[in-house]
């Protein structure tokens, strides 16, 4: 029904930058966020940073200032820019879209694979 394919991940030194993308596509009749979770090895899945239609957003406070989400509404594409990485931020990068499939239908969560981000020298 929907689809969710992130991009933009790999590999890059401390201090870098990457910018990840991520699109939903499909069966979508409306959106109600989009965000950014990140697992490490290890650990939990936490939120990075969510962005709603309109532009409110919420960010990780320990990323505030160096990443920023932003939204294409047209083409129900997300965008994190990352800076100043560091090491710590290396992880799996997922989307996530809350999407409604159609008129009166409830809002579900949808995922994508993930993609790979490597802070390393």
């Amino acid at each position: 029904q929907v689809e969710v394919v992130e991009s933009g991940g790999g590999l890059v030194q401390p201090g870098g930058s990457l910018t990840l993308s991520c699109v939903a596509s499909g069966s979508i009749f409306g959106i109600n966020s989009m965000g950014w979770y990140r697992q490490a090895p290890g650990k939990q899945e936490e939120m990075v940073a969510i962005i709603r239609p309109g532009g409110s957003a919420n960010i990780r406070e320990s990323v505030k200032g160096r990443f920023t989400i932003s939204e294409d509404n047209a083409k129900n594409t997300i965008y994190l820019r990352m800076t100043s990485l560091k090491p710590e931020d290396t992880a799996v990068y997922k989307c996530n879209a809350v999407v409604s499939t159609g008129s009166g239908r409830p809002y579900s969560v949808f995922q994508g694979q993930g993609t790979q981000v490597t802070v390393s020298s």
